[in-house]
């Protein structure tokens, strides 16, 4: 996966050190999310969107084209799940199908799908490019379905 989140640092001026204060995460986890070592956790994904106003189909490298919002997105796993089950039953697709796909275990759709466990970002992004559809709108940041422009396909 790609962030632009360096990108978006330096628009910004701002050090590692200043973003990790931000989001409440030491300065090496930050620095980890930024290199692309590490995937950053859907929780700090959606707190660097709201405090920059930048899209995650934009910072994940899926759009060119930043939606800008000011309104502040709290993540919820039960609509979260609810959004990633109709995605899957629009698609004809049993858990266990579409487990094999996303190479993961039926058990994880269904916890993601129950609210039970806020869905991993990995396992998002693979969501979203598989089914072509916002990273944004997956995680409850928006009502729309489709993005612009996706740059890759899996």
């Amino acid at each position: 996966m790609f962030y632009d989140l360096k990108i978006i640092r330096e628009s910004y001026e701002l050090t590692q050190r200043e973003i990790a204060k931000i989001l409440k995460i030491s300065k090496s986890s930050y620095n980890y999310f930024e290199t692309g070592e590490h995937i950053i956790p859907l929780k700090h994904l959606n707190n660097f969107c709201n405090t920059f106003h930048v899209s995650m189909d934009f910072v994940c490298n899926l759009t060119k084209t930043n939606i800008v919002d000011n309104k502040k997105y709290k993540l919820k796993s039960n609509e979260i799940g609810r959004r990633l089950k109709m995605l899957r039953l629009k698609n004809k697709l049993t858990q266990k199908e579409l487990a094999n796909i996303l190479n993961t275990t039926q058990s994880n759709i269904s916890s993601y799908e129950n609210g039970n466990t806020l869905i991993l970002t990995a396992f998002l992004y693979n969501y979203a490019k598989y089914f072509n559809v916002s990273l944004d709108y997956l995680a409850g940041r928006s009502n729309t379905i489709n993005i612009k422009t996706l740059k890759t396909k899996i």
